[in-house]
């Protein structure tokens, strides 16, 4: 039997198994691909938040990534949680120097407003992890927080997407689920523009949604699909795991990554 696509993640760990490197394991799997994971941070994390985060050493991150790339290889990189400066910089100059599409999930903060990112690693975000991207896939928080636009509306999406798309990422995904309303994501390139309109679902179990989408859009790119076909296929991923999200501990509970699996049985 053949290998299949191989998908590298590159994040931080949630011990609660609802987002991180877990979450993209579960969602490659689930995809079809084979998940590979550098872990850059461990979270002490549950339905409730954050209650601590443990950055790795550089050496540790880097590593990990060239034991991988250079023996089993990738076809896509993902990266999540990069909490400092220094962690953003080597980051970005492994995916930089590894010729497969990249999504970038800029994360900032946790589902539950806990900080993920030191604001001193903003900038190395904005100059030297976002112009490796192929696609970056930030939400309207982490918008705000990389370039000041504040959207309340669908038309302010656009403006947002052209902000981050100064900043060299090939594409961005604006995800619009902290809006009212159908959930709304735009996908742009700057020329070619799609709306992607999903019906929102009444569960609060979403812990985990922004993790599971930029790896769906990685599998996707790794088994070879475009950017819009990628982007596409993640978002209806994601909506369905949304719909089949379950409560876990007394707090928020996370999406289920195998809904579609569950589906086929």
């Amino acid at each position: 039997m053949s290998a299949p696509p191989r998908v590298l993640t590159v994040a931080g760990s949630d011990s609660g198994g609802g987002a991180g490197i877990q979450a993209d394991l579960k969602t490659m799997l689930a995809l079809g691909v084979h998940g590979m994971s550098v872990l850059t941070a461990v979270t002490a994390q549950n339905s409730l938040g954050v209650q601590g985060a443990w950055e790795l050493p550089v050496e540790a991150v880097r590593a990990q990534y060239r034991s991988v790339v250079d023996d089993i290889g990738v076809q896509a990189v993902k990266t999540g949680m990069l909490s400092s400066a220094e962690l953003v910089e080597a980051v970005a100059d492994l995916v930089a120097g590894t010729d497969v599409p990249a999504v970038v999930d800029p994360v900032g903060v946790s589902k539950h407003g806990d900080p993920l990112l030191a604001a001193s690693a903003l900038d190395s975000v904005r100059t030297r992890l976002l112009p490796v991207a192929t696609v970056a896939t930030p939400n309207l928080d982490e918008v705000a927080q990389l370039t000041d636009v504040r959207v309340g509306s669908e038309p302010d999406m656009r403006r947002a997407a052209e902000a981050v798309l100064a900043f060299g990422p090939r594409w961005v995904v604006i995800k619009g689920g902290h809006l009212s309303g159908d959930a709304v994501d735009l996908l742009t390139d700057g020329s070619e523009e799609h709306w992607l309109r999903a019906p929102r679902h009444d569960n609060r179990h979403t812990h985990g949604t922004g993790c599971t989408l930029a790896s769906a859009i990685a599998s996707e790119l790794a088994k070879g699909r475009s950017v819009p076909e990628a982007v596409m296929a993640a978002k209806d991923y994601v909506t369905g795991a949304i719909a089949a999200g379950f409560a876990l501990g007394t707090g928020i509970g996370p999406v289920n990554h195998a809904w579609n699996l569950q589906k086929r049985s």
